[in-house]
């Protein structure tokens, strides 16, 4: 199918999973084309949207010029896998229908296995900052179909998820930027090499007018440009030369390795868009975060609490972990496929671990020996346990809720695994103001 010759006109449709992206979708398209839907969960459906549903049976009649995925089916495992196999290449994802529709718009893509949140962040902050026309889309929660007033300078910040991403066909980035790969998502990918796959896709499109940001020392990355043999213009990032500006940087969210490694990236490409260094260092300091991404929650003279509750693997957990001292790290939930805990064994005399949840058994197996472990089944046992064991702790102290696992097991979704964090740390802070 040529792409050129794509569009969205008198089309039948079927948009399968009817979450947020799945309603932007639908309002896209629906003026112009026969949309149906299909959801294997119809009760969560607004009624204003139920006249467009369609039963297996009568889908199974219908042949479908597209079938737009929603990023959370896996087409493995759903109610009509057999029928999205034998229609293989009419997938297409939102963020095709985006690029399909708006070929021109400037976009920036980030991927990676941990950070692009922040970093999507950062770089909006920077872009907007400059005055700049831009939209903060994709992963970190905004579908991209629902922006509007879109014009030729406009400038779109994509962060792109290993699942959006994998159903995607046609869609291309001018500026892609892979932060980081470590074994993710493989209870839906099957092998880290699929996942990698996966990542790689915001690449392979691009043409010698377009840009690719990596970290210069993953090797996975560096022999995959070369294998394919890569069109674009591709910057490798050198963190060590960026480490003498970060004395200009006063802002303790950028105190870990990993904020400093995403904050590279952000150089990198403000110096591609002709953007002003010292406009980088005053947005870095002003800079807040995102709830829940290593998000600085309490500080004082003895105790500095953050929540991390997007951390749902070991990796993303790894570079707090070496960024602080005497840390009482709580941690727990799902454990992640094939996921490892890399740790020097330096860092680990720094660590009391609390841990809860389903898998806690699992995580305490993963760690090592030095490390001080305590377990209880509930998020708020931990606590408990966590409140008894500091009080007679007089010195600086971090607490750091860093699950490493995902929420499902107590909780419907990062977010709400937070705030529950955040409700019931207060108590603790409590104890310490005495």
């Amino acid at each position: 199918m040529n792409e050129r010759k794509i569009n969205f006109k008198n089309k039948k449709i079927l948009i399968y999973g009817f979450g947020k992206s799945g309603i932007s979708c639908f309002n896209f398209l629906k003026g112009n084309n026969t949309c149906k839907i299909y959801d294997d969960n119809t009760k969560n459906i607004p009624t204003r949207f139920k006249k467009k549903l369609i039963n297996i049976k009568k889908l199974l009649n219908i042949s479908f010029d597209f079938i737009v995925l929603s990023p959370g089916i896996d087409i493995n495992k759903c109610r009509i896998s057999a029928y999205l196999s034998r229609n293989r290449p009419k997938i297409i994802t939102e963020l095709d229908i985006f690029e399909i529709s708006y070929p021109k718009i400037n976009k920036i893509t980030i991927t990676g296995t941990n950070g692009k949140s922040t970093t999507s962040k950062l770089l909006h902050d920077l872009l907007k900052n400059n005055k700049m026309d831009v939209r903060l889309t994709g992963n970190i929660g905004y579908p991209i179909l629902m922006e509007k007033k879109i014009k030729k300078n406009t400038i779109f910040v994509i962060e792109a998820s290993s699942y959006q991403l994998d159903y995607s066909r046609y869609f291309k980035s001018k500026y892609s930027v892979i932060l980081n790969l470590n074994p993710d998502h493989l209870e839906r990918h099957g092998t880290f090499k699929n996942y990698v796959n996966a990542k790689f896709k915001i690449v392979k499109l691009q043409t010698k007018n377009d840009y690719t940001f990596i970290d210069s020392e993953n090797k996975i990355l560096n022999e995959l440009i070369k294998k394919r043999k890569i069109k674009s213009k591709v910057i490798k990032i050198d963190y060590f030369k960026y480490k003498k500006y970060f004395r200009l940087i006063d802002n303790i969210y950028f105190k870990n390795s990993s904020n400093r490694k995403n904050l590279c990236f952000i150089f990198n490409i403000a110096k591609v868009l002709k953007i002003n260094f010292k406009k980088v260092i005053n947005t870095a300091n002003k800079f807040k975060g995102l709830d829940f991404r290593q998000q600085i929650i309490y500080q004082s003279r003895k105790l500095l609490i953050i929540n991390d509750s997007k951390s749902t693997s070991f990796s993303s957990s790894v570079p707090l972990l070496e960024s602080y001292k005497n840390i009482y790290w709580i941690l727990g939930g799902l454990a992640k496929k094939g996921d490892k805990f890399k740790l020097n064994k330096k860092y680990s005399s720094n660590i009391k671990a609390f841990v809860y949840g389903k898998d806690r058994n699992l995580l305490i197996n993963s760690l090592p020996s030095k490390i001080f472990c305590q377990s209880s089944l509930t998020l708020k046992k931990i606590l408990k346990n966590l409140k008894n064991n500091i009080k007679n702790d007089d010195s600086k102290k971090v607490i750091l809720f860093s699950p490493s696992a995902a929420s499902f097991d107590q909780f419907k979704n990062f977010e709400e695994r937070g705030k529950f964090f955040n409700k019931n740390i207060k108590y603790i802070i409590k104890e310490v103001r005495k």
